[in-house]
């Protein structure tokens, strides 16, 4: 807006006067760049389009979109900072601050000017670097700088959202914040370049739940971003997720129009962990779609997703929500991802969550006092509560898709009892109405290491479903949604390398068909910390660190293509990674990619 405009907004009132001084501080900003001395209209102009001003049909300057920032303003602040000027509170308020920007290039440029402005103000300042994030020892570095700061500040360009590096980055924030007593750090989500309104991938939406997020698309944002932060930390109390004004994420975006075909050729889409309903680049694996619609409309039916990481079980169990929803059922998925630590710490406490979340996705108000009696014990109250109270208070079956169960796994006190309690009412269903109403899906990624009594196991019930890989027509299929033109040799060197591993499939797809590299680039690159499998392979890496009886039993693996036989546990555990395939008592390495990753960087190899 030219000085017109900022005038009549001027004029109408304090929202107006709010929107009028950013816009003319931005105008004001743009015209200081101009050179000092006697400069034409022409330079003028080229300074303001530079900064994101256009000349209008009538002459006067115009932005050519407002501020995308989104920013809350709370109560109580007041002269809010601006390029480095500083009030009295802000004086008084010190943090300590770490910045991560997934060493995108936009993001880094962000990052140092942050960096340079808050440091200004006086707060203590450190960059998350990339080259840290090469270190055998990063998760070291990561939870070092994350015990001295006071706020965690993410950048997430779309290709740093889906990085395992900053998913891991962001887990081990959340960790640190749900777990110590003062509640540090808090979490600055900004998305850089994309807007709130894109889901994120699954991690990511439990970890940053609760707390506010900010988006920035131009350096004309850089001011409000910079006014917005300023005056949050100067501030106190610092804003909890329990006091963010964000509504409860779910795991499921809806979308406009989920009956809309998917077209043969798409724009390629950066794999960001579930495939959204309306993807062209969702390949059903047949007959598994057809079965579980077919058994999900059954009374009391159980579906059991099982595969490793990144293999499709999310994007099939929303499929089958969505199925259930268009039978006019009630559908409803949880994650047990989005659960504190410190719910696991007892039965009680944990079903008592299980509870509460459930009647909350149904929005029924909370009636836990109501049927909680410490006489009969935590299962019999959430078999009541469930019974007596939220099966009655809906008309249609519930499907409840429980995500992320491998969590549960890690508590075997409370394993063995919720396993227990979910067969009892698939059993349940076979004589009483009540429970046909209840449908379930579980999904995991592990086997299941909990020793449970066959008949209270809910993992010897229900349709089993183990997802496989792509097979090479279905890869030619991609290729082909992916506007490819590809010969079987091509698709045969690409699978000799991934094998039919739907995320890497789609990773060297994109990047293709984006012209970032070649197929022959891709098979040069990929085993290296520099290509496009590097966050995947890193990933990897880091956890095996944490376990070196793992590293140890993979890099017997890694050094032949003969089965090799391990423990039990550790063949079960590379497995539910997706490192290696089992054959009967014996295992090989999964991937050809893993061999050239890792043959020098295990130990023994």
């Amino acid at each position: 807006m030219g000085p017109k405009e900022i005038a009549k907004e001027l004029c109408k009132g304090v929202g107006g006067v709010r929107v009028a001084l950013c816009d003319l501080y931005r105008y004001v900003e743009a015209l200081l760049r101009l050179p000092e001395g006697d400069v034409d209209s022409r330079t003028v102009i080229y300074t303001l389009e530079e900064a994101g001003y256009k000349r209008s049909a009538t002459g006067s300057v115009m932005p050519v979109a407002s501020p995308q920032l989104t920013w809350i303003p709370r109560s109580g602040s007041q002269d809010v900072v601006n390029g480095g000027r500083q009030t009295t509170t802000e004086r008084a308020q010190r943090s300590s601050i770490v910045i991560s920007h997934g060493n995108q290039a936009m993001n880094l440029g962000l990052a140092q000017q942050l960096y340079a402005t808050l440091k200004a103000a006086g707060h203590q300042l450190a960059i998350l670097e990339e080259s840290h994030r090469s270190s055998t020892d990063w998760l070291r570095h990561i939870d070092a700088a994350l015990e001295q700061c006071d706020y965690f500040l993410l950048l997430l360009a779309p290709q740093s959202a889906v990085s395992e590096m900053v998913t891991e980055e962001v887990r081990r924030a959340r960790e640190a914040y749900d777990t110590r007593p003062n509640h540090k750090p808090i979490l600055l989500p900004v998305r850089v370049g994309f807007s709130l309104t894109v889901p994120l991938n699954h991690n990511l939406r439990g970890y940053l739940h609760g707390f506010q997020e900010w988006e920035w698309h131009s350096p004309t944002d850089t001011p409000l971003l910079l006014q917005a932060l300023q005056t949050l930390l100067a501030e106190a109390p610092p804003p909890t997720p329990e006091s963010a004004t964000q509504a409860l994420p779910t795991p499921f975006t809806a979308v406009d129009d989920p009956d809309a075909p998917p077209l043969p050729v798409a724009e390629p889409e950066l794999p960001w962990g579930q495939v959204n309903l309306v993807s062209a680049f969702y390949v059903e694996r047949s007959p598994i779609e057809a079965r579980c619609y077919e058994t999900i409309v059954k009374p009391g039916a159980l579906i059991r997703i099982k595969a490793p990481r990144q293999m499709g079980k999310t994007s099939l169990m929303s499929r089958i929500l969505y199925y259930g929803e268009q039978q006019n059922y009630i559908t409803l998925p949880l994650s047990f991802q989005l659960a504190d630590r410190a719910i696991f710490a007892d039965l009680d406490k944990f079903l008592r969550w299980f509870c509460a979340s459930v009647g909350q996705g149904l929005q029924l108000p909370p009636k836990l006092k109501d049927y909680w009696d410490d006489i009969f014990g935590s299962k019999v109250n959430c078999k009541a509560y469930f019974e007596q109270y939220l099966l009655r208070e809906i008309d249609s079956p519930l499907i409840l898709g429980l995500d992320e169960v491998d969590r549960v796994f890690e508590h075997r006190h409370i394993a063995e009892d919720f396993f227990g309690l979910l067969r009892a009412w698939h059993e349940e269903a076979k004589n009483r109405a009540i429970w046909q109403k209840l449908r379930l899906v579980v999904v995991h990624s592990t086997e299941v290491y909990v020793p449970l009594d066959n008949n209270q196991s809910p993992f010897n019930v229900g349709l089993p479903i183990d997802l496989p890989e792509f097979s090479p027509e279905q890869v030619q299929d991609l290729a082909t949604r992916h506007g490819l033109n590809w010969r079987s040799h091509q698709i045969q060197q690409l699978m000799t390398l991934v094998g039919g591993h739907p995320y890497l499939i789609r990773v060297a797809f994109y990047h293709i068909a984006k012209q970032d590299m070649t197929l022959e680039q891709l098979l040069q690159q990929a085993p290296t910390d520099s290509g496009p499998y590097s966050d995947h392979l890193r990933r990897h890496l880091w956890n095996l660190e944490q376990y070196p009886d793992l590293a140890a039993a993979l890099a017997k693996t890694v050094v032949t293509t003969e089965p090799v036989r391990l423990e039990t546990s550790q063949a079960f555990k590379l497995h539910s990674m997706g490192l290696v395939h089992l054959n009967g008592n014996n295992v090989t390495l999964r991937y050809e990619l893993y061999r050239q990753y890792f043959r020098d960087r295990l130990p023994d190899t």
